[in-house]
């Protein structure tokens, strides 16, 4: 029975890193809405209290009632965490003189588990505006910064901590020897959740669940989905129908490309092209969510009637994970739904179908070292992301065949030289913009009015934020000279130095 950490989301923009960061720890972790903690989680090892744009002497502010589990089991508050917990035992929190963003630096003046073996001095990441001004009697000072007089604290005889500093952050620079210092030495975890153990666990699981029932998975070549597939493939073989579509906006050859790259994994597989279907629904349509809607509700027509030429089908498999289920969840408090994501809506409803989602407890990075583990081609493994309406949110405007073919090429060109260039690892997403305006160039003796493209290339972890990859001049110089002399049709390149946030990832 695998240990778990349980994180209480308070709306804070860092929750999904805490998690993150115990996950590289091997320490499996379930982030909850305050206001919903589950009945039971087996196992349960510890708790987090996250932060909050909220301010706990806010009147509604959140304030559940921890009582089931302070002093049973381990408890760390960060930032908001450490406030609700000062209040709660009697302390006062209030407004700071001067608002405390970024660095600091953290001196311990008490010896203690949380922070064995830090520097004194060492740097830490605060963002708050609140602070913790005094502390009762039965809570205990583990250290300062030259800013706050309490950085971080004790409740004596339990082992319930608060700091008021971010660990999950880089920035913090002994950030996650705290956050094992908490899960192995307070907590006791033992690190068992491995991507052999996930494997292995979720075979038995998606064995019981769907016995000798038929499952149908929609593939799009990319790593959430062939992993979902693979899993599947080895917990029911052949009762796993796989449809790959082909909507004409994926990348050039990426068809028939991506139906080569599954014939030696042991797939049912099935191609089809319906680009028709795509192009006529997108004509004459221009605004971005329009697009979107349009290709959305092709591919639901053409994965229903596909799904139906298919016997006693009884389950939907989708490669849904963490992120997409998180982003998908009101609090019901401070945070609000982020988006409403493609996989937890529309084919479900349509289909009348049970779902099974293997990989809803994963974030990216996980999905792919369980794909390491299943030894998936890391061709497929170390593929970019692709948006899932293909190149029609990256032709800005108007979509048409000719617009299509043009960009195919223009990107082909980009992303086969990051390649050869030993760049393409090095990039977390790139691609070419389609832009909806022409230019001025001379090519030869001759005066033309073409196509601008924009090329796109970001690093990340996990696309939540980017910033521009700072690729080389002579690379950039290189790749605009090949579009230009041989795709028709485009006189001008660009390069795109925004980051995320401000900017998108996508631009549309």
């Amino acid at each position: 029975m695998q240990q778990s950490i349980l994180i209480l989301d308070f709306g804070s923009q860092y929750t999904q890193l805490i998690a993150r960061r115990l996950r590289e720890l091997n320490i499996y972790t379930e982030i909850h809405p305050y206001n919903k903690i589950p009945q039971h989680i087996e196992n349960l090892k510890g708790m987090i209290l996250s932060g909050s744009p909220c301010s706990v002497n806010d009147e509604g502010s959140p304030y559940p009632d921890l009582s089931a589990y302070l002093g049973k089991i381990p408890v760390l508050g960060i930032c908001y965490g450490a406030q609700m917990l000062t209040k709660q035992m009697g302390g006062v929190v209030g407004a700071s003189h001067t608002r405390e963003y970024g660095r600091a630096h953290l001196q311990i003046t008490h010896d203690n588990a949380l922070l064995a073996n830090i520097t004194n001095g060492t740097q830490v990441w605060m963002s708050h505006s609140d602070t913790v001004k005094e502390i009762p009697a039965n809570l205990t000072l583990l250290a300062t910064t030259d800013s706050i007089p309490v950085a971080a604290f004790k409740i004596e005889g339990q082992d319930t901590y608060g700091i008021q500093f971010h660990p999950e952050v880089s920035h913090s620079i002994d950030g996650m020897l705290i956050l094992k210092n908490f899960a192995y030495n307070i907590c006791h975890c033992t690190g068992d959740w491995t991507p052999e153990h996930f494997v292995d666990t979720t075979v038995a699981e998606l064995k019981e669940q769907l016995g000798n029932d038929r499952v149908v998975l929609g593939l799009s070549g990319g790593v959430d989905s062939s992993v979902a597939a693979v899993l599947l493939q080895k917990a029911i073989g052949d009762n796993l129908y796989c449809i790959f579509i082909n909507n004409g906006l994926l990348r050039k050859n990426e068809f028939d490309s991506v139906l080569d790259s599954y014939k030696d994994m042991g797939l049912n597989v099935k191609g089809v092209d319906a680009s028709e279907l795509f192009m006529d629904a997108l004509k004459g349509i221009s605004e971005p969510e329009a697009k979107r809607k349009a290709i959305g509700r092709v591919f639901i027509e053409v994965f229903d009637a596909e799904s139906h030429k298919i016997e006693n089908v009884k389950w939907l498999a989708q490669g849904t994970i963490y992120p997409d289920v998180i982003e998908s969840v009101s609090m019901g408090g401070p945070s609000v739904t982020i988006k409403s994501h493609h996989n937890v809506g529309g084919l479900p409803d349509k289909m009348n179908l049970k779902i099974v989602e293997p990989l809803r407890m994963l974030f990216k990075d996980e999905v792919r070292r369980v794909g390491t583990a299943l030894q998936i081609d890391n061709k497929i493994l170390s593929r970019h992301p692709f948006p899932g309406p293909g190149l029609a949110i990256r032709i800005l405007g108007d979509i048409t065949q000719e617009k299509v073919n043009i960009l195919q090429e223009a990107d082909d060109i980009f992303i086969s030289e990051l390649k050869s260039a030993n760049l393409y690892d090095k990039v977390w997403q790139a691609g070419v913009m389609f832009l909806p305006v022409q230019s001025v160039g001379v090519m030869g003796d001759e005066r033309t009015y073409q196509h601008v493209v924009c090329l796109r290339a970001v690093t990340s972890v996990d696309g939540m934020t980017a910033d521009w990859s700072h690729l080389p001049y002579e690379f950039l110089a290189n790749v605009s000279n090949k579009i230009i002399n041989r795709v028709k049709g485009i006189n001008r390149v660009v390069y795109d130095i925004s980051s995320k946030p401000p900017a998108t990832i996508e631009w549309e």
